[in-house]
């Protein structure tokens, strides 16, 4: 047997073609392995469907009368958007390291536009919706939940990104529990206009930054307004009058994505807003409005039909996606300013 093997080994290295052999073996390995990446990279260059805020609290509630209490639908929206970012296809790719995610970038900065806004919302629920006034405890779980959410999101091992969102998801999931619990008197959510429009404020501005990097595709010079409307105020350094700004090229269709990401995670959030906040927001005669904010937001999701992120002049023969994507979220971000008012009036 052994003197068979050995015949074996000698006919096989010793054979004048195995050179020719071994580099065609490797050449049909190289080329089934970047085939395979780049089914892959198709395969997981996909962006979640939207869902029901309503059906997702009730499939997660302990009966129908759990999903009626204040802020439990808001609160399993944020569960939700989290559980996408961890299972939607082929899994949360920010952080990862090897193929096919290392050599992909649309649907990380999709990734990263929805963490943002789970990020602004779970700031939200610790300092604001959970607590009746300034002196009030925080909630323990709202505390873990803030803290795990913020670790890195390209971290991938000692902890892994996606085990610290894991742990948040956990915790937030208790809050859940707690807020039907009866004796749980620590664990609330308070539907109050003051509480919504300081959420509403910060949602503004990252709106408002979303839209003038989307707008700074094609470049442009813009007037400093930096301190304008006080005449007291002052800034550390001088900067000039007149700005030129304009978004590299390569980082035309990361804006775009995630703009895209950040849009879509805000209108399930501002469904579920509407649904917990429905008696202050009838009060103050403010559900239209948030209704119209949300609808400017929905041709945001639009299905992208063109393989590439085009960034033609506003009105030449190309189109500019950007721009397009601009307009939409510029126009909500000025339904948000005016709903946040009108929720600050008395």
């Amino acid at each position: 047997m052994n003197a068979c093997m050995a015949n074996l080994i000698a006919e096989t290295f010793y054979h004048p073609d195995f050179p020719r052999r071994a580099k065609r073996t490797m050449s049909v390995t190289l080329a089934m392995a970047i085939v395979a990446i780049i089914v892959a990279m198709l395969v997981f260059d996909h962006e979640p469907n939207s869902f029901s805020v309503i059906e997702s609290a009730n499939a997660g509630a302990a009966d129908s009368k759990q999903a009626r209490i204040a802020g439990f639908v808001t609160s399993a929206t944020v569960l939700e958007l989290i559980d996408t970012l961890l299972h939607k296809r082929g899994g949360y790719l920010s952080n990862d390291v090897a193929p096919p995610g290392i050599f992909m970038d649309n649907v990380p900065n999709w990734e990263w536009g929805v963490l943002v806004q789970v990020r602004d919302i779970s700031v939200a629920l610790r300092n604001d919706f959970s607590r009746s006034q300034s002196q009030s405890v925080e909630n323990p779980y709202l505390i873990e939940v803030d803290n795990r959410i913020r670790i890195d999101s390209e971290k991938w091992m000692f902890p892994a990104a996606e085990n610290e969102y894991k742990g948040a998801a956990a915790a937030l999931s208790k809050y859940l529990s707690g807020l039907s619990r009866s004796g749980e008197s620590e664990t609330q959510f308070f539907t109050r206009a003051d509480n919504l429009a300081g959420w509403l404020a910060v949602v503004e501005k990252r709106l408002g930054d979303l839209s003038q990097r989307l707008s700074a595709s094609v470049g442009q010079a813009r007037v400093n307004t930096d301190l304008a409307g006080d005449p007291q105020a002052e800034q550390s350094t001088e900067t000039p009058a007149v700005v030129v700004v304009k978004t590299p090229l390569l980082e035309i269709d990361d804006v775009f994505y995630e703009a895209r990401g950040a849009t879509w995670a805000l209108i399930h959030l501002l469904r579920a807003i509407e649904y917990d906040f429905a008696p202050v927001l009838e009060k103050k005669n403010a559900r239209v409005s948030l209704q119209q904010i949300i609808r400017e937001l929905e041709p945001t999701q639009d299905p992208l039909w063109s393989p590439l992120i085009l960034n033609g002049s506003g009105l030449g023969v190309l189109a500019n996606h950007s721009l397009i994507m601009a307009s939409h979220i510029s126009r909500a971000n000025a339904a948000m300013n005016d709903l946040r008012q009108l929720l600050e009036q008395g």
